[in-house]
């Protein structure tokens, strides 16, 4: 029997128990893959992170994540919280403001800055998206198991970034709110198709906190709403991107996600034609070890 030490942080707020907890398991070197995925089943969190370490030189750490069923290349939520809890646990400093993270997706690029209220914030650089369109069938599929009309002028695309979401544009953040998705066809077409999950935004109105309004069904994965998710914020990113509407979003701006589920998640977006980042706060909720 052995402890390793243990965190699960809350990520995308400042708040405890208002954003997207993930399990960060430190020093998993000894653990199987078994045992990770064992773990993770445990925890039944939407991803348990595992860090083991990196054998790429260029890198800090190396992670592994962990959905309750399988192994992931790339998540958001799970990299900002394991950077928080290595920086926290001053298992990892942060050189000139950034870090370096290895994982199944690559090097991910990471960014730590301390705003002028104290708080601190954890960007990464999304792995380069790759986005393939759906045809009408597909488009009318997800219309159907959404209950919602979709935005007229934005077809929806599938966006490949290591997990592969279908973004589906909608007429406005309240149209996001209200829908009612039918999670057992939507479970049985991912499933089909190959996608991760499935992730809606429509815009807020004029002088709201948050540009856009954001929810993220993977009930393929054991997932039914994932409350705050930074992978999908990042392919909301790219969509905008692949869309043509860089200049009306503008280059940066705050999305909101979790309300419907009773959290509070808000997610800084930053768009370029080189690069989109995804950015947010995380705070430890629990501190201590595992026996494995």
């Amino acid at each position: 029997m052995a402890n390793i030490p243990f965190k699960q942080v809350d990520v995308f707020t400042a708040v405890p128990f208002k954003g997207n907890p993930v399990a960060v398991v430190l020093k998993a070197d000894g653990l199987s893959t078994e045992q990770m995925q064992r773990i993770a089943n445990w925890t039944n969190l939407s991803e348990t992170t595992f860090v083991v370490p990196a054998t790429d030189p260029a890198a800090d750490y190396c992670v592994r994540i962990f959905t309750p069923s399988a192994e992931l290349p790339f998540a958001g939520h799970p990299t900002i919280g394991t950077a928080h809890a290595l920086l926290e646990a001053g298992l990892i400093k942060a050189s000139n403001g950034a870090l370096v993270q290895q994982c199944a997706a690559g090097l991910i690029q990471l960014k730590v800055a301390r705003e002028d209220d104290g708080a601190q914030w954890i960007s990464f650089d999304l792995p380069e998206p790759k986005l393939t369109p759906l045809d009408a069938g597909q488009v009318d599929a997800l219309a159907s198991l959404l209950g919602t009309p979709l935005h007229d002028w934005f077809a929806p695309c599938v966006v490949d970034v290591g997990p592969r979401w279908a973004v589906v544009q909608l007429p406005s953040a309240k149209a996001v709110l209200a829908a009612t998705p039918d999670l057992q066809r939507m479970k049985a077409q991912d499933a089909k198709a190959g996608y991760t999950g499935v992730i809606i935004f429509g815009e807020h109105e004029q002088g709201a906190p948050a540009r856009i309004e954001l929810r993220a069904f993977a009930p393929a994965h054991g997932i039914n709403e994932d409350p705050v998710c930074g992978s999908g914020t990042g392919s909301v990113g790219a969509f905008i991107r692949h869309s043509g509407q860089m200049a009306h979003f503008g280059a940066a701006f705050l999305a909101s996600q979790g309300a419907v589920v009773g959290r509070a998640g808000v997610l800084r977006l930053a768009l370029s034609d080189q690069v989109i980042q995804v950015g947010g706060n995380a705070v430890t909720c629990v501190s201590g070890e595992l026996t494995v």
